[in-house]
């Protein structure tokens, strides 16, 4: 039995910013949580405490093709021309390299404060296409990483079978992404069979768009969720809702509506393109949308229209995506900055019970989140104690208190001023350095000499 005692001059817990918090932890989960205490010995003491926040988008391998994609073309640039890129980067990722860099991203998330990874995983056969000797060998390499991190993973394998809307056949560059719908079960069960080892891991399923994979399909996996999470990629780009306005006569968020049981299940990746009436219907169901603010701004994709979405009800978290820049005071930053450029208005996202915008971006992207992976993340008895302390000599956070920390961690400081970070007690994280970050940093360092030196 592992035991730690944590103790914070002020934590941030569901009903609010508490004094003199001890924290007891008995194998990763929280035992005791007692308000107005006074440290004990031994206890490891702390002035600022957040609970972990969930990254509910990740493609982990896209980490390595940072900054390699921003020199302009002989045409104009868009997401299209970026994704022939990833497709030439995917074609030298061997198992090896795909753990390397996945370490590598998680390790950042730590770092930041994220807890908790939705890895929408998609890219599952070899160069040429063909599946591994077992069907989850990539699912098992991230599972790896994961666990050598000490990042929780809620593991999201793609269903991916066409290149458009319609059913059109596979591209020769999506040639290692692609199952038909019983490989696909196949995958399912071997990737829980992968994540098996790991503490509070589970298995999700991700159609990864309309444009690659049929309403009726998506009906057919659905299944094989066993209730757990839904993630899928929609209304990302004007030319995606225009494709399939051509194809169908409607939008995609609205097909996914009136067709396929969207509930509390689900996550509607990106979802920037949407009417009023869409952002009515997903509020209505209680599905969230997964806002990548970082990722969406580096391909030119568009803005949500946020504060309207919040103003139905509706339910955000927020991911890193391509990983281009792993921070999550600046995904929460971004998303609130492309609302005061949109609106020309500040402090848009605030809520009117909650005046800081710090705080409401937090608490909604920390109830978002936890409900599109599926696991609890609010800091309470008999959860898991996934904390993150800030650093209350940081000069951002100089005489601030409560909310304000919240709003200057993620206006004025970032990620500099992440201190510690615990994933189910186990301290990952210190002096915002994680524990094995020269080894993972090393073995990243060759897997992309290999990738973008290929023999």
């Amino acid at each position: 039995m592992s035991r730690t005692a944590l103790w914070f001059r002020s934590l941030l817990l569901p009903d609010g910013w508490a004094d003199g918090v001890r924290v007891v932890i008995v194998d990763g989960r929280i035992e005791t949580l007692m308000k107005d205490s006074p440290a004990e010995a031994g206890d490891e003491r702390h002035e600022i405490g957040l609970p972990g926040l969930p990254n509910l988008h990740s493609h982990a391998f896209q980490r390595g093709m940072a900054g390699l994609t921003e020199r302009r073309g002989p045409t104009q640039d868009s997401f299209w021309t970026w994704r022939e890129a990833m497709y030439r980067f995917v074609d030298h990722m061997g198992p090896e390299e795909v753990e390397a860099i996945a370490a590598q991203a998680f390790l950042e998330m730590l770092e930041c404060g994220f807890t908790r990874v939705g890895e929408f995983h998609y890219v599952h056969h070899d160069p040429a296409g063909a599946p591994y000797a077992d069907i989850a060998e990539l699912a098992m390499r991230i599972a790896a990483a994961a666990g050598e991190t000490g990042i929780a993973l809620t593991l999201l394998p793609v269903f991916y079978l066409h290149a458009g809307f319609g059913g059109l056949p596979a591209a020769p560059g999506q040639r290692r992404f692609v199952n038909d719908v019983e490989r696909y079960g196949k995958l399912i069960e071997a990737s829980r069979e992968a994540i098996s080892s790991l503490p509070d891991a589970l298995v999700g399923i991700a159609p990864h768009s309309l444009r690659a994979a049929t309403p009726e399909e998506i009906g057919e996996i659905l299944p094989l969720a066993e209730g757990g999470p839904v993630h899928i990629h929609v209304a990302e780009q004007v030319k995606e809702v225009e494709d399939c306005l051509a194809w169908s006569g409607k939008r995609p968020v609205e097909i996914l509506l009136d067709r396929l049981p969207v509930d509390e299940r689900w996550c509607l990746v990106h979802a920037t393109h949407v009417t009023e009436a869409e952002s009515d219907g997903i509020a209505a169901r209680g599905a969230v949308v997964g806002l990548c603010p970082i990722t969406e701004a580096n391909l030119g994709d568009g803005l949500f229209p946020a504060q309207s979405f919040i103003e139905r009800g509706g339910r955000f978290g927020i991911g890193s995506d391509s990983n281009v820049l792993i921070d999550a005071a600046e995904e929460l930053r971004l998303l609130e900055y492309g609302q005061r450029l949109s609106l020309r208005t500040r402090n848009a996202l605030a809520r009117p019970s909650t005046p800081s915008v710090g705080r409401s971006l937090f608490d909604t992207a920390l109830a978002g989140g936890a409900q599109a992976l599926g696991a609890p993340s609010a800091l309470a008895v008999g959860q898991y104690a996934d904390l993150v302390s800030l650093k209350a000599d940081d000069n951002a956070l100089a005489h601030r208190h409560g909310d304000q920390w919240l709003d200057a961690w993620i206006f004025a400081g970032g990620r500099r001023t992440v201190d510690c970070v615990w994933r189910a007690g186990t301290k990952l994280v210190s002096s915002g350095r994680h524990i094995h970050r020269e080894a993972i940093g090393r073995r990243y360092r060759q897997a992309l000499h290999k990738v973008l030196q290929p023999s």
